[in-house]
């Protein structure tokens, strides 16, 4: 499995934007299809954004328009850049890791990073 480590959490008016960094190691990065969870209190988790091994994106429809998830092989990093946060996209966030590419079935988890938006 791939160790991930987020970072880039914080506190941040409405309207503003943030960028989270995910760093992976200990398998080969570029063949995993990466992911950005988001967990707010008292709700499930849910996926935000996902990124195949080819670079196929795609987004929860509340974030769309809003946020962009991309990847950089190189630096085994995947990042989500978020614009024009809302308070509801308060939550902790999580980088997840697909061994298969797909973006199907993530079974390496981040420790997650808090993400909070004041109104």
């Amino acid at each position: 499995q791939v160790q991930l480590v987020e970072s880039g959490g914080g506190l941040v008016q409405a309207g503003g934007s943030l960028r989270l960094s995910c760093a992976a190691s200990g398998s080969i990065f570029s063949k995993h299809a990466m992911g950005w969870y988001r967990q707010a209190p008292g709700k499930q988790r849910e996926l935000v954004a996902a990124i195949t091994s080819g670079g196929v994106t795609n987004y929860a429809d509340s974030v769309k328009g809003r946020f962009t998830i991309s990847r950089d092989n190189a630096k085994n990093t995947v990042y989500l850049q978020m614009n024009s946060l809302k308070p509801e996209d308060t939550a902790v966030y999580y980088c997840a890791a697909d061994p298969n590419g797909l973006g199907i079935r993530f079974n390496s988890w981040g420790q997650g990073t808090q993400v909070t938006v004041s109104s």
